[in-house]
């Protein structure tokens, strides 16, 4: 419910455009003046920082050989402190002009790398376009924008900076605006989903016969209003980091409020697994040299022995706190909410992340709990969305942190999520997510699954491993050391599969397979009976194409 006492936010103005910012009026526009060097000019810096400390003495050797008037002589300068070499010759003003000339030549590579940058957002795209020599020209369609991530690296929001990367639907498809004001970004990010939503049409329309839209705020011009820009920016991005995660991205308030304690105590055992199979390993490893040190008699091979277990020992468990803290650090701030443009989720300690994810936009849930985390009750929520990436992006750790809607949880906060992200599913198909799914199976299990003579296939959870279907979805039930539960809505699966091999064929049993885009959540399950299969095949293409017709949901605003 609103509060009373709460002035309402005024309505956005509407530009020619269809946006309600001066960026989205589908005209071309710059991105952030330092852009550039936060795209690689840091790198830059640093590594000709290191060069010239390597080359210091042959640089200032040959420079003043050069330059500087008769009488001085470049032999006293050595390997000594070069600042009391240039003082003690009176060549201050030949240092500080070198000193400017440099600075100048990158401030104008950096200039021109700027101006060849630029974007803009129609009624129909979101365009990016830069380069001086190779030129490239990017382009997403509105009405296949899958979300908008926001991200704020830790220098740029230092200086109120921050990237938005439109998600696309294809292989590497996305574009990203890097880098924009915060504040910018965010009114970018809310036209971009609004036009993808169709909303612009709709908001044309009921202002038919209107006049033009409001005037654009003027901005601060001349070299004081860009250094007030600048300074209000640099303020913003330092109280944002002290507050934590942007005010604007809690609105309305998150649903779920993971503790801190449990998230780090999660990650912890997760990290003991990573140490268990590391030391497994190890274990293996000295199993094999431990015969070849019992065997020398000199003692030369306990040595070898105990130098082998060090040296192999101090790394794993390096790698081990590596992951673990990383892990950590990134689900940090976690805060997940509904917005007017679908489920917004931000994370992140030090590198803060937004990404917002618009309705029809999620192919596959998957909720999952691991036998160290069933004492506490936790579970974790995947999902398979179109990620915009290539094969080799998606292996990365931060494109994998993407498909997480819920890093820990317990039983209230899975379902508070899973309100957000499946809004469609109705209350008849619950039971068969929590009661015969996450937990079963129960009592006159309504699940298919692995029949008696082909426990094998799955020898732990043949009695877990199955699938059912509902007008909504599809749903597979799997694992018992590592129980999941997979949701694959109808409306948005690509495909259903059935094969059966020679061995299939023998125990009168087969295997489907379930199509949607790349992501954590696998569609396969395996020793169905032969029926099971043929039902599930014709049972999910016909709910699938039925589902299809009466999905709205890429049209969240028109249907809202």
């Amino acid at each position: 419910m609103s509060d009373p006492s709460r002035p309402a936010a005024p309505e956005p103005s509407v530009l020619p455009g269809g946006g309600s910012s001066s960026l989205a009026d589908g005209d071309w526009h710059r991105l952030h003046p330092l852009t550039p060097l936060f795209k690689g000019g840091l790198a830059l810096l640093i590594v000709a920082g290191i060069v010239i400390g390597n080359l210091r003495d042959r640089l200032i050797y040959g420079f003043v050989d050069l330059f500087t008037p008769r009488g001085t002589r470049v032999e006293d300068y050595s390997s000594g402190d070069p600042v009391d070499w240039v003082l003690s010759n009176n060549l201050l003003v030949v240092a500080l002009l070198a000193t400017l000339a440099v600075v100048a030549v990158l401030s104008g590579a950096f200039w021109l790398v700027w101006r060849f940058q630029q974007f803009r957002i129609t009624d129909e795209h979101v365009e990016v376009r830069k380069g001086i020599v190779f030129r490239s020209h990017r382009r997403a369609p509105l009405d296949r924008v899958q979300g908008v991530n926001l991200t704020r690296p830790f220098p740029a929001r230092l200086i109120g900076m921050a990237k938005l990367e439109v998600v696309g639907a294809g292989t590497d498809a996305n574009v990203p605006l890097e880098y924009l004001a915060t504040a910018r970004a965010e009114a970018v990010r809310s036209d971009i989903l609004r036009l993808a939503s169709g909303a612009r049409a709709a908001r044309e329309a009921a202002r038919a016969g209107a006049a033009a839209g409001s005037a654009r705020a003027a901005a601060p011009g001349g070299a004081a209003g860009a250094r007030e820009h600048f300074l209000g920016n640099l303020n913003q991005g330092v109280s944002g980091l002290i507050d934590g995660v942007d005010r604007a991205d809690l609105v309305p308030e998150s649903v779920v409020k993971i503790p801190a304690g449990r998230l780090i105590g999660s990650q912890v055992i997760s990290g003991v697994l990573w140490f268990g199979f590391f030391a497994v390993l190890l274990g293996v490893v000295l199993a094999f040299l431990l015969p070849v040190a019992l065997g020398n008699d000199d003692g030369d091979g306990l040595v070898i022995l105990l130098g082998a277990g060090l040296g192999m020992g101090v790394p794993l468990v390096i790698a081990t706190v590596g992951i673990t803290w990383a892990q950590i650090s990134k689900s940090l701030r976690y805060s997940i909410a509904p917005t007017p443009d679908g489920v917004r989720i931000t994370y992140g300690l030090l590198t803060t992340v937004t990404e917002t994810l618009p309705p029809g936009r999620i192919f596959a849930v998957e909720v999952s709990q691991s036998l160290l985390w069933r004492p506490f009750g936790w579970w974790t929520i995947k999902i398979n969305r179109m990620s915009g990436k290539s094969a080799a992006q998606q292996q990365s750790g931060s494109a994998q942190q993407f498909n997480v809607v819920l890093p820990v949880g317990k039983r209230e906060d899975v379902e508070r999520v899973l309100a957000l992200i499946l809004p469609d599913m109705p209350p008849q198909d619950l039971p068969l997510v929590w009661e015969h799914g996450i937990l079963g199976p129960g009592p006159d299990d309504p699940y298919r699954t692995i029949p008696a003579r082909a426990w094998w296939r799955r020898p732990v959870s043949w009695r877990r491993h199955g699938y059912a279907v509902t007008e909504f979805g599809l749903l597979l039930r799997r694992g018992r050391v590592w129980r999941k539960l997979a949701v694959f809505p109808l409306a948005r699966l690509q495909g259903v599969s059935i094969a059966q091999g020679p061995i299939d064929r023998l125990q009168r049993v087969a295997w489907g397979q379930a199509h949607t885009v790349v992501g954590p959540i696998s569609g396969q399950i395996v020793g169905l009976e032969r029926d099971d299969a043929v039902a599930l095949l014709e049972r999910v293409s016909r709910g699938s194409v039925q589902a299809a017709t009466h999905d709205h949901s890429h049209r969240w605003a028109a249907r809202a």
